[in-house]
């Protein structure tokens, strides 16, 4: 691990990823509790990002965490927001992942689903960079709450120059529920989709709090 950035390779399965001691807790937490043993050492990473709807939750808790890929293009290598690829705003080969290392990191998670073994119906990801209590930045991304398979809330902006707290939090919440656009299907109607984009993301925000006042 280069100093203050994980790294992957886009070639490396999401076994070896889980197994990497220096994987991120959240990305651990998501390949270890959706994903079978089969399903992650036979899945590469380039394979996830070429197609969101192949494992959206590993994607979004990737770009919960703000990552970054290499990709080769036409004219040579450079770096760019995952959220872009993902959104096909840049196309290329990718060849690696990496996430900077923030201090005061916070992150959360929460998910509905059938079973604990199915993809969860909703996902939200929630993570929080602070000081002194502050929020600095902030970032949710939810899937199965939108007619994409990864959507990246822009209410996660209301969070920035507040103290995590209830009030910010329902604020927060409010926002997602009016910002998602979700399609319902026979897992889950349009209402109950957006309904579970809240409850899940207070409770992800709600992971973030208590990591805060547990390291206070």
């Amino acid at each position: 691990m280069e100093e203050g950035i994980w790294r992957v390779s886009a070639d490396a399965s999401l076994q070896a990823v889980l197994e990497d001691p220096a994987c991120p807790p959240l990305l651990a937490r998501v390949l270890g509790t959706v994903h079978s043993w089969q399903v992650r050492n036979e899945t590469t990473v380039n394979r996830t990002l070429k197609s969101s709807r192949l494992m959206p939750c590993w994607t979004a808790a990737l770009i919960a965490l703000d990552a970054v890929v290499t990709v080769e293009g036409e004219d040579g290598s450079e770096e760019v927001a995952l959220e872009s690829l993902v959104r096909r705003r840049k196309k290329g080969n990718t060849t690696s992942v990496h996430i900077c290392r923030r201090e005061n990191t916070r992150w959360g998670d929460a998910h509905v689903g059938r079973t604990s073994s199915d993809e969860p119906i909703v996902a939200a990801y929630a993570v929080v960079w602070g000081t002194d209590g502050t929020v600095d930045d902030a970032r949710i991304v939810l899937s199965g709450a939108s007619s994409e398979p990864v959507w990246v809330a822009d209410a996660a902006n209301g969070l920035v120059g507040r103290r995590l707290d209830g009030e910010s939090l329902s604020d927060v919440v409010s926002a997602v529920v009016d910002e998602v656009e979700p399609v319902g299907d026979y897992l889950g109607s349009e209402t109950y989709r957006r309904a579970m984009a809240g409850v899940l993301t207070r409770r992800a925000l709600e992971a973030c709090l208590r990591q805060e006042e547990d390291d206070g």
